[in-house]
């Protein structure tokens, strides 16, 4: 009808509430980003994709960045698993590899093209860096040199989330600047066997 607000003509079907509501929205945000990207991910298109108006979006989500990084979270929600091979090498190269099948995916792209944004957007920065924090990837990457430290395979000086996570950083930044759709597993290697290792053994206190 003429004249009505934004959403308004949501029957009462589709006036969710709570968790459903809820799970409408995020699939919505994310199909937008799927076709269009961060850039082009529109309040008012997910309001419509997901029969609601944008009022319900902001009470949950105060700006389009933290539903951004919602959404994408919902989509990657799985069982992480710390692989355990009995050395920081083989844990190592396991986490990398399974980054970098992860970012050559189309949720991996989704990814790419918020870090990519988020250089230009201060909100959008700090909704990722909340949304990885130590239940993430730096969570498995500190495990893992963890163990290696009480074995004794690196300096205990070296368990802290920058050393630890240099390897997805480094993997990331093959993506983000060099526009690759895959790094090669040999130069996963390298920056585990020339890099990361080398690192971790070696650091030692200021």
């Amino acid at each position: 009808m003429a004249g009505e607000p934004d959403g308004g003509r949501a029957s009462a079907a589709t006036r969710r509430r709570g968790a459903v509501l809820e799970q409408a929205i995020l699939d919505a945000a994310a199909e937008e980003l799927k076709e269009s990207g961060y850039s082009g991910l529109s309040m008012d298109r997910v309001a419509r994709r997901a029969g609601t108006n944008k009022n319900a979006i902001y009470r949950r989500w105060p700006s389009r960045a933290a539903l951004a990084v919602a959404a994408y979270g919902r989509m990657t929600v799985t069982e992480a698993r710390v692989p355990d091979t009995g050395e920081l090498r083989g844990d190592a190269l396991e986490l990398l590899r399974a980054a970098n099948r992860h970012l050559s995916s189309p949720l991996g792209r989704i990814l790419l093209d918020l870090l990519a944004s988020a250089r230009d957007d201060p909100d959008l920065l700090a909704e990722i860096h909340a949304r990885t924090g130590g239940d993430g990837p730096t969570g498995m990457w500190l495990t893992v040199l963890g163990r290696a430290v009480a074995r004794g395979e690196a300096a205990p000086e070296a368990l802290h989330p920058r050393v630890a996570t240099v390897p997805i950083a480094l993997l990331r930044n093959e993506f983000l600047t060099r526009g690759v759709t895959g790094v090669p597993d040999e130069v996963l290697v390298e920056i585990i066997d020339d890099v990361y290792l080398p690192l971790v053994r070696g650091r030692a206190p200021r």
